[in-house]
């Protein structure tokens, strides 16, 4: 089944508004106008109105980085599904960082992709395993328990809105990029594995599947080689434009 890729920025808690508004204006100049691949900027809530601006005329897309999955109460600090439905068409939901550092949890991560969905947002559901979790070879246990976990209670029809974005921890910010042969067989087998077991092969053969975890324009073309990576979920170089723009022009050579 042939695939839209999709490539998402994740630019974490980095950029005031108005150096996320010109790296954006940047980026809308050289990948506005690109057709055959999805371009999703996910700047912090602060930037979502200036980024937002910043890409209106184009193809770009805007994405956000976390959401709360009750629509409105005593919740300080949080930011409901409803309040981004109007800013951005995509979310983040259950990066590694948010579960190391802030507590998330698989049932929170399922609470939050429904939110999401039943606000017309497109969750990007992050998995992936931890470095002790790798060093044990407990990546597809872990992975499968985190699929099944975030997809508890989905509707087939839910379940095909989403995008997963597979982040093994022990490569995230450190350099240490998993192999494209590698990051394919645990997209294969253990998520759209997953995934065929929940809702059959026809749905699981139709979810994007991104790969995340020190991507870089040296690296991506390896992972975009292969058969079951749909795009990346890109971190650090995400914050330079040559840098994303050399990785998105290499996903749609590889992909088109």
């Amino acid at each position: 089944m042939k695939r839209t890729p999709v490539i998402a920025g994740n630019w974490k808690m980095n950029k005031t508004p108005a150096e996320a508004a010109d790296l954006a204006v940047a980026l809308a100049r050289s990948l506005g106008g690109l057709t055959g691949v999805e371009v999703v900027l996910c700047p912090p809530f602060v930037s979502l109105p200036a980024v937002g601006a910043a890409v209106k005329s184009t193809r770009i897309a805007l994405g956000a980085q976390n959401i709360h999955w009750e629509k409105s109460g005593a919740f300080t600090g949080e930011v409901s599904a409803p309040m981004l439905a109007g800013l951005c068409s995509h979310v983040i939901i259950g990066h590694s960082e948010r579960r190391q550092y802030f507590g998330e949890t698989d049932a929170s991560v399922n609470k939050k992709v429904k939110a999401a969905l039943a606000s017309g947002l497109t969750p990007i559901i992050c998995v992936g395993e931890l470095p002790a979790e790798y060093e044990a070879e407990q990546t597809g246990v872990v992975v499968s328990w985190q699929m099944r976990g975030a997809y508890a209670d989905l509707a087939a029809e839910e379940a095909a809105r989403t995008v997963v974005a597979y982040e093994p921890v022990w490569a995230i910010g450190t350099g240490k990029a998993a192999t494209g042969a590698g990051a394919n067989a645990v997209i294969g087998l253990h998520i759209r594995g997953m995934l065929a077991d929940l809702y059959g092969s026809a749905l699981a053969d139709g979810v994007r599947i991104q790969y995340g975890g020190s991507v870089t324009p040296a690296n991506i073309a390896e992972f975009m080689s292969q058969p079951d990576i749909d795009g990346a979920l890109v971190g650090g170089a995400s914050l330079k434009a040559p840098d994303f723009e050399a990785i998105v022009q290499a996903v749609f050579k590889a992909k088109s």
